[in-house]
Parts: structure tokens; C-alpha cells; sequence
């Protein structure tokens, strides 16, 4: 059954705060000292994994310098098959981007014969697009519209900023 503090003097309680004021103390200290330790941790593993993010992009940047990653229109000129999913797209600064509209299901890249625009879900719907003389980008905006995963912003790049490797490698 719990006390009743009504019927205590407020000195008598000022002195039951303090006594376990005092009790806390070591374990305060304690708890100070695990805290410590566990930030420590904690900072050598965000260290680590900054680090790591700096050399994926590194090598990423390497790869698409040297040739040995595609660009998004040599991925149209050359593809017949497939959706835009199998592959990972990213800048040439390194970030990663999603083809088309922020907040759309699916990705898709847009094409333009000058006069009307139309969009491609997936490679055999751009290589028709691409085969038929369209180009990438809507009448007068020439480019890939981009948006970086899990944000609102989206941009219109040169489709040779627009690197593609496949998803999972």
C-alpha cells in the first residue's frame, strides 16, 4: 500500500529526496561511464561506415571514368529487353537515382518525336521509342528526368551524366 506523503512534513521529504539522491549517485556515475563507452562505439562504427560509402563511390566513380559502366542512353541504344529495375542508376557524381517522377511506381524515361512526348516503363518500350528516331527528354527540354530515392527532388540531366549498372552487382 502506498505511503502517505500528505500527512509528511515538507523537510522530512527534502531529506528522503536527498538520501536517494545520494543513493544514485554510483549508479549515475556508472550509467555516465557506459554511456561513454557505447558513444565511442557508436562513432567508430559510423566511421567505419562513411568510409565504406567513400569507397563504393569511389569505385563507382573509377568505373564510370574508365568505361566500364553504361550511360542511360547507351542502355536504350542497346537494350531490347527488360525493365528499368534491373539496373541501379547513379549520376556521374556518384548518387544514386531513380528514373522519372518522384513519388511514381514505377520508373520510366521520356521521349519526345518534337511535337508530343511519351513515356517508356521499361527497355523494349524505349528501344521502340529510340529504333523510331524519338529522342530522350520532352520538345525542348532534351534530357532524363531524375529523382534521388526517398526525397521529392528531381532533376533533368544529359543522358550521358546517368550511369547504369546492374541491380544487385
Amino acid at each position: 500500500m502506498p505511503e502517505d506523503f500528505a500527512a509528511l512534513p515538507a523537510e522530512e521529504i527534502e531529506r528522503r529526496v536527498e538520501s536517494l539522491k545520494e543513493r544514485m549517485r554510483p549508479v549515475q556515475l556508472d550509467l555516465d561511464r557506459l554511456r561513454a563507452e557505447r558513444d565511442v562505439l557508436l562513432t567508430e562504427l559510423r566511421r567505419r561506415e562513411r568510409l565504406a560509402a567513400m569507397n563504393s563511390r569511389r569505385d563507382l566513380k573509377t568505373a564510370m571514368r574508365s568505361g566500364d559502366l553504361r550511360t542511360v542512353a547507351d542502355l536504350v541504344a542497346g537494350a531490347d529487353s527488360g525493365s528499368f529495375d534491373d539496373y541501379v542508376f547513379n549520376l556521374k557524381t556518384g548518387g544514386e537515382v531513380r528514373l522519372g517522377f518522384p513519388g511514381a511506381r514505377s520508373q520510366t524515361i521520356a521521349f519526345t518525336d518534337g511535337r508530343q512526348v511519351a513515356q517508356a516503363k521499361d527497355l523494349a518500350e524505349a528501344a521502340r521509342f529510340f529504333g523510331a528516331g524519338w529522342e530522350l527528354g520532352a520538345p525542348g527540354k532534351p534530357g532524363v528526368r531524375v529523382h534521388f530515392p526517398g526525397t521529392r527532388t528531381e532533376r533533368l540531366v544529359t543522358p550521358e551524366e546517368v550511369f547504369a549498372r546492374p541491380a544487385g552487382g
